[in-house]
């Protein structure tokens, strides 16, 4: 019997942790197909979400604005001088809005919400619309000039934006771990074990995230168009669909998964300024079990991950991170084996 509770306590562990895994999956899987960037940065999202959240509760500021105000600068310079490069200046307007008003607007409701004592659920919303909004911004300063470049001159790229946005993360929230309260603090009693509330609030969060995910996809004019821009980059811009609106799209659905993983993770993990760099490597070992294309195997990779991760935690904790890390080698081969031989470029 006291296997069996240890056994079920490890397997509710797993799938929390797979569960988050996933998102970060996913996230990675659809920046990969639609732009060509394997984005390792993606678990800077996460602690950008879950520090400032930690932040906003503490009644603070999150420094996290400055970032964004940066990048909302930065970004609107770089459309205005397109806008007069190319002669239109009616675009003057919409690059106001969207470069620079939505993002100003969002940095002046976190500083309201910093002391306006808000619910726990309205603090969380927003610190997901603070990092989400860096996501499209971070792609037209960074990557957008780079839309031509090889898969592999991509991932250098994210390699210096992850030591960037650590560093930043230091300077932002410095070197103390940080949670935050939960949003479900009860224990939910089945049988001999016992469910964290939290813990349900992230695997229900996942699964609506997938089904919406996948509505997008399926169902939506915008989804299709993401769909197309993946497939054929150059007959998507022949039958009109904008590549550098579906890499914006594409990144800020990215951020606001990263982001919406840190609030979730945050009550249950202690998050450091550099805990999103494994955090993010084991998204992309999910995104790796797809074969970063497949969204449903990534996401029962993401849930193997998770559970094998916790089973390792228990049995052999000095260890986990190597035996976790090196479980990816059979799915390469495995990979390689079936693709068969390919080029460079994919």
């Amino acid at each position: 019997m006291e296997s069996f509770a240890i056994g079920a306590a490890l397997l509710q562990d797993g799938v929390t942790t797979g569960a988050v895994y996933a998102l970060l999956g996913m996230a990675t899987v659809l920046l990969f197909v639609v732009t060509r960037v394997i984005f390792l940065p993606q678990g800077e999202w996460v602690v950008f979400g879950g520090l400032s959240l930690a932040m906003l509760q503490d009644g603070k500021v999150p420094a996290t604005i400055w970032l964004l105000a940066a990048l909302s600068v930065v970004a609107t310079a770089l459309e205005l001088a397109a806008a007069v490069r190319d002669r239109e200046p009616r675009r003057f307007g919409r690059i106001a809005l969207t470069c620079l008003g939505i993002p100003l607007a969002i940095v002046a409701l976190t500083v309201w919400a910093a002391q306006a004592s808000l619910p726990l659920v309205a603090q969380g919303l927003v610190a997901t619309a603070l990092v989400t909004a860096m996501g499209p911004l971070l792609y037209r300063v960074v990557y957008r000039p780079l839309v031509d470049a090889s898969v592999l001159v991509l991932m250098i790229v994210s390699v210096g934006v992850h030591f960037v946005l650590n560093g930043l993360a230091l300077l932002f929230f410095g070197v103390d771990g940080f949670r935050t309260l939960p949003f479900w603090d009860v224990q939910v009693p089945l049988g001999d074990l016992s469910l964290s509330g939290q813990s349900i609030v992230v695997v229900v969060a996942t699964a609506i995230l997938i089904a919406a995910l996948w509505l997008l996809f399926e169902r939506t004019l915008y989804g299709k168009a993401l769909w197309a821009s993946a497939s054929n980059t150059l007959g998507a811009r022949l039958v009109g669909i904008s590549v550098p609106f579906s890499g914006s799209v594409s990144f800020a659905i990215a951020a606001f998964l990263g982001a919406l993983c840190g609030i979730l993770i945050a009550p249950v993990v202690t998050l450091y300024y550099d805990s999103g760099l494994l955090i993010g490597l084991k998204g992309f070992v999910a995104a790796i079990f797809g074969g970063l294309a497949s969204y449903p195997l990534t996401l029962a990779g993401a849930l193997l991950l998770g559970i094998f991760e916790s089973g390792v935690s228990y049995a052999a904790s000095a260890f986990k991170e190597a035996i976790v890390f090196l479980s990816v080698i059979p799915v390469l081969l495995w990979l390689s084996m079936r693709g068969g031989a390919h080029n460079a470029e994919e």
